[in-house]
């Protein structure tokens, strides 16, 4: 049997593209093994936003032909699309599909037709994508306990600084029934939370229906515990959502919405399409509607023509907003986004300072959103062991639980008590209905340098 490794560099999407490109060539023989051991094959499913993904393509490829000089090299995704005349000229690839041909994959590498090493690769690719609603067969084959739905794919907005348009064509839509069929089978694999993702999601809409519509028929798969949503445009956000999500038993009460930047003369430059009071109204809007809501986002700092004072605008901002944590980018110039013709670039020492102040901000707001759970009982699904022993998991509003104990077992819901906040995790303590009866439980050791909140005693 054919060895497969695969290597994903890049977005959710990225990761359930893949975990169905693993299952396909399951289907057809290959046995998985992981990345950096020997292989036959290894398939580079590639990310094309920043510039250190395309680094990253490219040291992956390297690090797979040192280990096994004649694997047959396939290389997808968005570099694939954007970078073909890049990928084209290292040395080892076999293959290179564009984004249209991606899904397709088990076509191409069929294991009675792999060949060994090409003196250069063969191509299928094309300057357009499908505009067309679509259906993807197959299954995801994830080794993580919560599942990546793909449900929308492409993107219309063209914000000045982002290449997505170009790498994923236009948005599109999946057929809801597709989407839901393949969410029960991957119930029946066992997940018990699924994360739904694309590129724009609150764009998703088929056959009349929308975001919601698709929730609540998710919501009838009985085994499923959790729907997720992750990254979605502030202006694509359905009305009803919020107060939707305040009454759902299933749907997590999380939102990761982008905001960039908090001056909105960069806004306009990046072709956002909101001002920063629209989004500080509707922030605060979603934390009075959703009771204990995690809300995230993203910021990117050194934008062209990024000054120290609208910079310090979006410090304010994020500061005084009710966000529990930020995932901050360094802008990445882009051949073909608007932004790249822009002057006025920030110094790259600037972009560093910038992109530490505000992630230093993030880790406080964390700390401090954690914080507001100490003493009390929440579901946490836990994934996975950690050194020493510990269990990790996270709640449905996001917050990242460990506990002492080898009694767990992974893709277990479990009551928790939180007692208090260790590194970036909250510490917790497993609690039962025995745990009521007004006794002091005995808590584990935690060296206090490495605590962030005074360890409380679990009372019922």
């Amino acid at each position: 049997m054919k060895k497969v490794a695969f290597h994903t560099i890049g977005c959710r999407l990225n990761q359930s593209e893949t975990a169905v490109l693993v299952d396909r060539l399951k289907t057809i023989g290959y046995q998985r093994v992981e990345f950096g051991e020997p292989t036959d094959l290894l398939v580079l499913n590639t990310c094309s936003v920043t510039e250190g993904a395309e680094v990253d393509c490219r040291r992956a490829i390297r690090r797979t032909l040192r280990q096994s000089p004649q694997a047959f090299v396939a290389v997808t995704g968005c570099y694939a699309q954007t970078g073909l005349h890049a990928i084209q000229t290292i040395p080892g690839v076999d293959l290179v599909l564009g984004n249209q041909f991606k899904m397709d994959l088990a076509d191409y590498v069929r294991p009675e037709d792999l060949s060994g090493k090409h003196s250069s690769p063969t191509v299928w690719h094309t300057g357009t994508i499908d505009r067309a609603d679509f259906g993807q067969e197959g299954v995801g084959d994830f080794e993580t306990t919560r599942a990546n739905l793909k449900i929308q794919d492409g993107c219309n907005f063209m914000c000045s600084f982002c290449l997505i348009p170009f790498a994923r064509g236009r948005e599109r839509s999946r057929h809801l029934d597709d989407a839901v069929r393949e969410a029960e089978q991957l119930v029946e694999r066992g997940h018990k939370e699924i994360v739904l993702t694309g590129v724009n999601i609150g764009q998703f809409a088929t056959e009349g229906l929308g975001l919601i519509e698709l929730i609540q028929r998710l919501e009838a798969i009985s085994g499923l515990a959790r729907i997720r949503i992750s990254s979605i445009e502030p202006t694509t956000i359905p009305e009803a959502l919020l107060d939707y999500m305040a009454s759902s038993s299933k749907l997590c009460r999380f939102l990761h919405v982008p905001l960039q930047s908090g001056d909105d003369d960069i806004l306009k430059s990046m072709n956002r399409r909101y001002t920063v009071k629209e989004y500080c109204d509707w922030v605060e809007h979603a934390a009075r509607t959703v009771p204990d809501v995690c809300i995230g986002t993203d910021l990117m700092v050194g934008f062209p023509g990024e000054s120290e004072q609208q910079f310090a605008n979006t410090r304010a901002v994020v500061s005084a907003l009710p966000l529990a944590y930020f995932h901050v980018f360094s802008y990445s110039a882009r051949l073909r986004t608007a932004a790249i013709h822009m002057e006025d670039r920030v110094p790259g020492k600037s972009i560093k300072a910038r992109s530490k102040n505000l992630s230093e901000l993030s880790r406080l707001k964390r700390a401090e959103f954690y914080r507001r759970f100490i003493d009390q009982r929440v579901s946490v699904l836990f994934e996975s062991t950690e050194p020493a022993g510990w269990w990790s998991g996270l709640t449905d509003n996001f917050i990242r639980v460990r506990v002492p104990g080898p009694t767990i077992a992974a893709n277990e819901i479990q009551p928790v008590q939180l007692i208090g906040t260790i590194g970036e995790a909250a510490l917790g303590q497993i609690v039962s209905a025995e745990d009521c009866s007004g006794r002091k439980k005995i808590l584990p050791m935690v060296h206090e340098q490495h605590m962030d909140a005074h360890v409380l005693p679990l009372l019922c």
